[in-house]
């Protein structure tokens, strides 16, 4: 039995790294509430974010919390004629198509970043970037609290546009049914690319929150869009709580693997947790059974 002294700051570790994971989920979950498709250009986005969070710094001086402001709202635009202009035209209402077409797209950006940019990791050097606040026994980096702040800050905002404006119904009312929907006279294809949007600055907010102390190079987002997947499954497809729940637990359970298994066998509790999960109960902690 591991002492408190090392079993509680490796708790609230997991739960730090855990809401980054939530974050990225959001996105994903959101789009596929909605959209009911998997989002295969969600890592290749993050990446792009991470690389437009570095270059605001190193070229405009501008601090990457404070880009967020910048680049959130600008990656929402960036998603929103994505979707109106590229994805949503070319799939032409097929789902297989939407599939081919954000794979596609992943490919794309990935590549086009690996030929402006190289395959070289990239850094920042902040001087609060190593800064630690003692919680107890733990000490916490200070990024990684601004990053949990921010991203409960973001979940709690995307429930109240979803709750309380009529975006968010109607949103809401497309992810029930998109026929009635149409029906009752909701632009459709608007509120695809509004969603498509809210995903989208969900990964530039997280891009924001991970550049401080995290690299950057053309494949950076895809491990975590990997660990994101694996979030949406366990908090239940399109289940905005369970993306943000389940993204604090798969971090938890990493950092408690770290400990047990050794660094570099952390994520084996994520995907031993995620094939339970999918054993036990395949629609998700809070998703709805079909």
């Amino acid at each position: 039995m591991l002492s408190p002294v090392i079993l509680l700051p490796a708790i609230l570790n997991g739960l730090m790294t855990g809401a980054i994971y939530a974050l990225v989920a959001l996105g994903l979950t959101l789009i596929y509430g909605v959209l009911h498709i998997i989002n295969f250009a969600h890592g290749a986005l993050l990446t792009a974010a991470m690389f437009a969070a570095f270059f605001a710094y190193t070229l405009l001086g501008l601090d990457p919390y404070l880009a967020v402001f910048v680049l959130a709202p600008l990656f929402f635009v960036a998603g929103y004629a994505l979707q109106r202009f590229v994805i949503g035209p070319a799939a032409h209402g097929e789902d297989r198509n939407f599939l081919l077409v954000t794979l596609g797209l992943a490919v794309l950006i990935e590549n086009a970043l690996l030929y402006f940019f190289r395959a070289d990791t990239r850094t920042i050097d902040l001087p609060y970037a190593f800064n630690v606040i003692e919680l107890g026994p733990a000490f916490i980096a200070v990024p990684r609290i601004v990053a949990f702040v921010t991203v409960i800050v973001v979940a709690l905002a995307l429930w109240a546009i979803m709750q309380w404006t009529d975006t968010g119904k109607a949103i809401r009312a497309v992810a029930r049914e998109k026929l009635g929907a149409e029906l009752c006279g909701i632009n459709v294809t608007h509120i695809f690319a509004i969603t498509f949007g809210l995903g989208t600055a969900c990964v530039a907010v997280a891009a924001c929150l991970l550049i401080p102390t995290y690299y950057v190079n053309p494949t950076a987002g895809e491990a975590f869009v990997l660990i994101a997947f694996t979030v949406v499954v366990l908090g239940g497809m399109g289940s905005v709580a369970g993306a943000l729940i389940g993204g604090l637990c798969v971090g938890v359970i990493e950092s408690l693997s770290s400990v047990f298994f050794g660094e570099s066998l952390g994520q084996i509790g994520i995907f031993a947790s995620f094939i339970v999960t999918l054993l036990v109960r395949p629609s998700g902690l809070f998703g709805a059974r079909a």
